[in-house]
């Protein structure tokens, strides 16, 4: 009976990962704009993630403007990397060899965005779809906290309806949809990114 126990967890794990396998492939390919995904994604996803762990980035601004990077294939190095702008901590850091390899996956998320073969409104609204706007950051709480503990709960309610709608653009909301402040790197509690992963 324990062997039969034993092969029945066995086969629930390997179900259970190749799940959720199919899941995150399903869900990047999906964040990234391509529509369904496809054998050849899985290198083009590795190379992405190892590249942005070379800077200090904001996963979430990053994953949000990539849907304004352009995918012609005619598109300017800068005009590629203009929307990212805002992602990098140190925007000093794009530079040189890191420079050059962030622009070829860029292009190489344009080429295979160009095969995904969607419209460019159905494109943007899938990777909007799955990238929020807003996410409970870490400096975000910290700030209505201690505007509650001084008696103003209106930084806690401001915070709270913004988050009610985390993929929708929000005029005048766009405090909520920055990256981290510098006052918050180093303070107890908001020095961690936050990730919509």
């Amino acid at each position: 009976v324990a062997t039969g126990r034993t092969e029945s967890l066995q086969s629930s794990l390997e179900n259970f990962a190749a799940r959720y396998g199919t899941g995150f492939d399903e869900m990047m390919a999906r964040r990234l704009g391509w529509g369904m995904p496809r054998t050849d994604d899985d290198s083009l996803v590795s190379s992405m993630f190892t590249l942005l762990q070379r800077s200090e980035i904001d996963m979430v601004l990053f994953f949000r403007n990539l849907a304004d990077v352009p995918i012609d294939p005619e598109t300017s190095s800068d005009t590629l990397l203009d929307p990212l702008s805002d992602a990098w901590y140190r925007p000093a850091d794009i530079a040189g060899e890191f420079r050059d390899l962030m622009v070829a996956w860029l292009r190489s998320h344009g080429e295979r965005s160009r095969r995904a073969d969607l419209d460019p409104e159905s494109r943007r609204n899938q990777m909007d779809a799955m990238n929020p706007r807003y996410v409970l950051r870490n400096w975000l709480a910290q700030e209505a906290i201690d505007a509650a503990e001084a008696g103003d709960t209106g930084p806690l309610h401001r915070l709270w309806d913004v988050l009610r709608s985390p993929y929708d653009d929000q005029p005048g909301a766009e405090h909520y949809g920055q990256r981290r402040p510098e006052w918050a790197r180093h303070r107890v509690g908001c020095s961690m990114l936050s990730c919509s992963s």
